[in-house]
């Protein structure tokens, strides 16, 4: 599974969450989620494991899991391109504002132009 496929169930993320503050046992994980099953438990830190975001280190007869930070390089990449594009679009926004400014301008102007312009009856005249 990937990064992004990993993340997308909430108990991952909220398992992922757990970690970021400091590494838990196995049991201590599954406590906090007294809704789901110890062996769920287990299948989704084996799939955030598989995934790169948590390592589980062997203590004994349990394992100590902890949150590897160098998975999420991987996501803020991706973020900070979403906000490049968010600020090439409002760069794109701000052009087509001021474009359409100088166009009502210029058409205001034109039109005052030719309202102020005498006629054809008046040169005549």
């Amino acid at each position: 599974m990937d990064l992004y496929g990993a993340l997308a169930d909430p108990v991952r993320r909220q398992i992922v969450e757990l970690l970021a503050r400091g590494p838990l046992k196995a049991g201590q994980v599954a406590a906090a989620f007294s809704h789901i099953s110890r062996p769920a438990v287990s299948r989704h830190l084996r799939l955030l494991r598989d995934a790169g975001l948590v390592e589980a280190e062997l203590a004994g007869r349990e394992r100590i899991y902890r949150m590897e930070t160098a998975a999420l390089s991987e996501i803020e990449g991706w973020i900070l391109r979403l906000r490049s594009w968010d600020r090439h679009l409002d760069a794109l926004e701000t052009e087509v504002h001021r474009a359409r400014r100088e166009r009502e301008r210029r058409v205001d102007h034109e039109g005052m132009d030719a309202t102020s312009a005498p006629t054809s009856e008046e040169q005549s005249a």
